[in-house]
């Protein structure tokens, strides 16, 4: 049996910034959705641009979930950290809870997006006196002329490939007082190209799950709406071989799908970058190298999700 039902996000104007209640839900449905599907990134189109992970969305007329593929967002102002939407049980269905831009990244159900976003915090880059510092461990910088990047690999512990919170076989991770308090923050919310991106994926019946069964041809782009641009990523079967290395087949507390016996409370991995990037400040635990256009030659970055 399958519920729908609308609900209400709190919205109000703030300056440039709009707030966005983190208990905004956009519909809830009692069926779950697929798991996220294993997929490269496309090299970055330049500086300044910010990672946003694919998605799972639902169409209400269709009855179907439909993929909304990853892509690079240029930063709505500077300082900008995305904190990508999740799924979470809601006790009689499963409620979506919509990404942000904010200056802090918030909790997002331990939801292993990849590429940074390993289900706490973020571990791309940060801020530092309005540029941003791309980790080009986790990001497909390729030929593009970036001037900040350094180079900390963050390795990957976990292989599930669960797309929503609680539930049965859902990920078990509580937010934190920190993260609760980020939450009542001022934010944005999806930038028009964001909103025209997910508005075109719906329109596209190859991203339908009923469709793709899981494997969408279109999973990632370079660019928002870019469907048919050089550089789109299919998805792929499994990951590269060297992926699943001993290192990486072992599963981080925040990962483990749950038991429906288990405590709700996991205990939360460490991160190699703080959840949250300030401008103006340095990065506190990474060594960076001298700004000056590093480059990283692979045409498809391969190093995270769903690709470890």
């Amino acid at each position: 049996m399958k519920t729908t039902y609308l609900g209400f996000a709190l919205l109000a104007a703030t300056g440039s910034l709009t707030v966005v209640a983190q208990a905004q839900v956009s519909l809830s449905i009692a069926i779950a959705p697929p798991a996220l599907p294993i997929y490269a990134q496309p090299v970055m189109p330049g500086d300044g641009y910010m990672w946003t992970p694919g998605y799972w969305s639902w169409s209400a007329g269709d009855s179907d979930y439909y993929w909304v593929p990853g892509t690079w967002v240029s930063a709505p102002f500077v300082g900008a950290l995305w904190t990508p939407g999740y799924w979470g049980w809601g006790g009689s269905g499963y409620a979506w809870h919509g990404g942000y831009w904010g200056s802090h990244i918030g909790y997002y159900g331990g939801i292993n997006y990849g590429f940074g976003y390993a289900g706490v915090g973020y571990q791309g880059g940060y801020w530092n006196n309005g540029a941003f510092s791309y980790n080009r461990s986790v990001n497909n910088v390729g030929n593009t002329r970036v001037t900040n990047v350094y180079n900390t690999r963050i390795e990957n512990t976990t292989v599930n490939r669960v797309s929503f919170n609680g539930g049965v076989g859902g990920i078990r991770l509580q937010p934190t007082k920190s993260e609760q308090s980020i939450a009542n923050m001022p934010h944005n919310g999806q930038t028009a190209m964001q909103l025209q991106h997910e508005q075109a994926s719906h329109n596209n019946q190859e991203l339908r799950a009923s469709v793709n069964h899981g494997m969408p041809k279109i999973a990632a782009t370079p660019e928002p709406g870019a469907f048919n641009a050089p550089g789109v990523i299919a998805a792929r079967s499994k990951a590269p071989a060297a992926m699943n290395s001993p290192a990486h087949m072992k599963q981080a507390a925040h990962g483990k799908p749950a038991d429906p016996a288990a405590h709700p409370q996991q205990a939360r991995p460490q991160q190699a970058h703080p959840q949250q990037a300030h401008p103006q400040q340095a990065h506190p635990q990474q060594a960076h190298p001298a700004g000056g256009g590093a480059q990283h030659q692979s045409g498809h970055h391969e190093d995270e999700h769903h690709e470890k």
